[in-house]
C-alpha cells in the first residue's frame, strides 16, 4: 500500500484501533502474535486471549491493517477466515486505502472553479431568457 509523500506542513495523525482475529487452530497464537507485533515501532498492542484476538492501535500514516495482517500471515499465523471476518477485513482494507489515496489528492477550490465554468457556459448557451416572439406580439392586448 502506497503511503503519501512527506509534506512540509504537519498533518494530523489518523489513529486507528482494530482487532486482529485468529483461527482456533493452532492454539496459542495470540500470545506469540502479540509478542511479534509488539516489536513493530509505532504500534500499540493489546492481548485479548478470550476473544482469540490482538488489539492494535496505529497511525494510518505509519501502518495499515492490511500490512499488519499480511506480515502475520507471512510469519505463519492463521487468521480467522469466517465470512464475516473476511467481509470486515475487506471493508477495512478498502477504507484505509481510500483514506491514504485521498491524502495524496491535491486541494482544489472546487466551488469557485465550478461556478466560473457554469457562468461561462451559461453566457455562451442560448437559455430561457431568449424569446423569438416579436415584441409587438408580446405586448398585444
Amino acid at each position: 500500500m502506497k503511503r503519501p509523500a512527506a509534506t512540509t506542513h504537519k498533518t494530523a495523525p489518523i489513529r486507528k484501533q482494530r482487532n486482529i482475529l485468529f483461527a482456533k487452530f493452532p492454539p496459542h497464537q495470540v500470545p506469540e502474535a502479540s509478542e511479534f507485533l509488539g516489536r513493530i515501532e509505532q504500534l500499540e498492542v493489546e492481548r485479548r486471549e478470550q476473544e482469540r484476538a490482538v488489539g492494535v492501535a496505529y497511525d494510518l500514516h505509519q501502518h495499515s491493517l492490511e500490512e499488519l495482517e499480511g506480515s502475520l500471515e507471512d510469519n505463519g499465523y492463521h487468521l480467522d477466515n469466517t465470512l464475516m471476518s473476511k467481509m470486515m477485513r475487506a471493508l477495512i482494507y478498502y477504507v484505509e486505502e481510500t483514506q491514504l489515496h485521498n491524502l495524496e489528492a491535491p486541494q482544489r477550490p472546487l466551488k469557485r472553479s465550478q461556478s466560473e465554468a457554469y457562468t461561462h457556459a451559461w453566457e455562451r448557451h442560448p437559455h430561457g431568457d431568449h424569446d423569438d416572439t416579436p415584441p409587438e406580439w408580446r405586448e398585444y392586448k
